[in-house]
């Protein structure tokens, strides 16, 4: 067992990263609307992410860069360059700084099935105090700046968050046939389109890209060590998929559609299932929610030190600065119920333009030899890779069609 925990890596915190409070939201609408008959979207989901985090992986090891950097000096045209970059920070830095607040407030809601509301009133303002515990417990682990703490406390985390959404499965009953039916058998229609590219949407995420290929060099800094990532990135994205899995099984149990989100999902598993139903997805939402507040700070200051040219230090003055900001920011539009709509609508446009252009700087770069040499891709991963191109256009597309009312799908 002590061998086994030494070599994980940095895998379980990419399958934190994008197990957050939106992917159970729209893990939760998926299994209510559709059963579960878009299981299927979340293995295609799967199987893109572990194509292009093996890809990134196999990047920061060999580079011993993050992905940024290397866009930064691998761009050498300097209009497209400036263009990459503010992309990047558009996306990655203040998408993550909007997305903060949804992380906050799904931590806050899974211990407010537990223990109740707690808040306090202040000149006319009411603070939830549930949201500063939650910012103040991933503000502490990010400040002390240690790689192997942080992992430890992460992977905890995704095992307590793994162990709970799969009982929570598991108590429903489900029917097996029907779940591998679903699973490997496509179903997809204009009524269900956009739920699908949703699954998919919130499991391929673009800031994981840069947070794998900074980590990496964190735990890994020989070229011996490929075969020890491949293998992490394998079991914790397919260990996050079972996760996400878990929650539309549970949610496909319930004879009503009137469920906006995974509170509602744990009020009406209670009186079907008992009261460990809703505590086991409480706790879940909890983990879910607390893993994504401290990724997506640390993702944001990876991606900013490398677009800037800044020292990729965890305990640099910059680099905590990045990461605190967020996190501050988050605390506060969390706990003051503030929905800054504006934002998160121009990070999805941003994050809907940024996966493709990405996936394609990806493919590219990986198939330098100057940046690679013999572990450049192979066919296959080529092919692997531009279908997973093409989904993301896809991808851009629905995102850009979401926000603005298009009617293209």
């Amino acid at each position: 067992m002590k061998h086994i925990f030494k070599n994980i890596g940095p895998g379980p915190l990419v399958a934190a990263a994008f197990i957050g409070p939106g992917t159970v939201t729209v893990c939760t609408l998926a299994g209510v609307g559709f059963g579960y008959a878009l299981l299927w979207a979340m293995v295609l989901s799967v199987v893109a992410t572990i194509v292009l985090q093996e890809m990134t992986a196999r990047l920061g090891i060999i580079s011993q860069k993050g992905l940024s950097r290397i866009i930064r000096e691998e761009i050498k045209h300097p209009v497209l360059k400036i263009i990459a970059i503010v992309l990047i920070l558009s996306a990655i830095v203040l998408g993550n700084a909007a997305y903060e607040a949804g992380n906050i407030s799904g931590g806050v809601l899974g211990l407010e099935a537990i223990i109740g509301v707690q808040s306090i009133n202040f000149n006319g303002f009411s603070f939830n105090l549930l949201s500063f515990l939650i910012g103040a417990i991933a503000f502490g682990l990010l400040y002390i700046g240690n790689y192997k703490i942080l992992e430890k406390v992460l992977v905890s985390l995704v095992i307590l968050m793994s162990l709970a959404f799969l009982l929570t499965a598991i108590i429903t009953k489900p029917n097996i046939s029907e779940i591998l039916k679903g699973a490997f058998v496509p179903n997809i229609s204009k009524g269900n389109l956009l739920t699908v590219i949703a699954i998919i949407g919130t499991t391929v995420v673009p800031y994981n890209l840069f947070l794998h290929a900074s980590l990496v060099k964190e735990k890994w800094k020989n070229v011996n060590d490929l075969q020890l990532a491949r293998k992490d990135t394998f079991i914790a994205i397919v260990l996050g998929g079972l996760v996400s899995m878990c929650i539309i099984i549970s949610a496909a149990s319930i004879q009503t559609t009137d469920i906006q989100s995974v509170t509602d999902l744990a009020q009406g598993l209670e009186p079907l299932f008992g009261s460990f139903a809703k505590y086991f997805l409480a706790v879940g939402l909890f983990a879910a929610g607390i893993t994504s507040a401290i990724t997506a700070p640390l993702a944001a200051a990876y991606v900013a030190n490398g677009c800037l040219g800044w020292t990729t230090n965890m305990k640099s003055a910059r680099f905590r600065f990045v990461w605190a900001f967020i996190i501050i920011l988050g605390i506060l539009v969390s706990s003051l119920g503030i929905k800054p709509i504006k934002i998160i609508k121009f990070a999805q446009v941003a994050n809907g333009i940024l996966l493709p252009v990405i996936a394609a700087f990806l493919i590219w770069v990986m198939n330098k030899s100057s940046v690679l040499g013999s572990h450049k891709n192979t066919l296959k991963q080529n092919i692997f890779g531009f279908i997973i191109l093409l989904i993301s256009i896809l991808l851009s597309l629905a995102t850009l069609n979401k926000v603005f009312e298009l009617n293209i799908f």
